[in-house]
This record gives C-alpha cells, structure tokens and sequence, in this order.
C-alpha cells in the first residue's frame, strides 16, 4: 500500500490541508477514439499486406509503401485532445495545442464546411476549433465553457456568438432530458 503524502499549504491555519480537486475536464471518449484509429489503421495496414502477399507482390519497398499508408490514415483519424480548467480551453492534435480563454472569449461561431465546428476566439488571439459533440458526450466540458461563457456576456466581451451558444445548449439540452425520458421508462 503506497503512503499519500499531503502537503500543508501555507497560510494562517495549521495541520495538513487536502489537495485541491483536480478542476480539469476532459474529453472522457479521447482514450477510445484513439484505440480506434489505431486499429483501423492496423487492420488497413494488415489488409494491404496480407493482399499484397497473397498475390506475390509484396516487396519491402511495397511493405513501406502500405505502412505509411497506414500511418498517415492514423494521423487522419486521430482525434485532438480537449481539456477544460477554469478560464481555458484547449486543443491538443498531433502537431501542437492550441489554447484558448474562455474567460475573455469575443467570438463564437459555427465553421463552415462538412464537418460543423465550433469556432472560439478570445481577446488575445487564441482560436480554436472543436467538435460540438465533444460537448454533448462530455457534460463536464460544456458546463466549464458555459459558466466562462456567461460571464463573458455579462462583462460585455462576447459580442458575437450568443446564438451559437444557445444552439448549442440547446441540443445538450434535448440530448440530456432524451436520456432521463429513456431511463425513466416515459419514451
């Protein structure tokens, strides 16, 4: 059994104090989503190998071919990390992360394009883009960017994406009492 070790934090009171709760949200499905593209991208990579060898074509020049071939279906499929603290919102992908305030946020709005988006900016430039189902599978991050958000209208700051917000909350909303109507039996 491992001995905890509590720190005493420094201040008028005496005795041990408790360790601060971790006040960080995550994306609870990341570690599935990667499991995910990793055995598609195995099972693409074995697919090609086991075709390739099977008509007697296979060389190491055509094994690197496939194998890149499926790494670069893993980089494609690999989700971005997003983790959430009081005041931040952040991206994590292969590459780099990408950090955002969600206490001083200007600019909410969905992205155009196949994939919707949420797009967040803030008052000192950060952007970054997330997956509103993220959110909807992860009602920790939602209530971290919802409370920043709120204060955020309050002061004035957020001028530009209300709408998308209440969207938003909007969809978390019907997916919540969907899942209470489903449990309790009244669907």
């Amino acid at each position: 059994m491992r001995r905890r070790d509590i720190r005493a934090v420094p201040g008028p009171h005496t005795g041990r104090a408790h360790p601060p709760p971790d006040t960080t949200a995550h994306d609870h499905g990341w570690a599935g989503d990667l499991r995910f593209a990793v055995r598609c991208a195995v099972t693409l990579l074995g697919l090609l190998l086991a075709v390739d060898a099977t008509a007697g074509h296979l060389t190491w020049l055509r094994a690197l071919l496939w194998t890149g071939l499926a790494a670069l279906l893993l980089v494609v499929l690999v989700p971005p990390r997003v983790r959430a603290g009081v005041g931040w919102l952040s991206c994590r992908g292969l590459v780099c992360e990408r950090i955002v305030r969600t206490d001083r946020l200007v600019s909410v709005r969905w992205s155009d394009g196949v994939s919707q988006r949420l797009v967040l900016r803030d008052a000192d430039g950060g952007r970054v883009e997330v997956d509103p189902q993220v959110f909807l599978a992860n009602p920790a991050l939602w209530h971290r960017l919802d409370d920043d958000a709120r204060g955020c209208v309050k002061r004035g700051t957020l001028r530009c994406g209300v709408t998308a917000l209440r969207q938003l909350a909007d969809r978390i909303d019907r997916r919540t009492a969907r899942t209470v109507f489903t449990i309790s039996g009244l669907e």
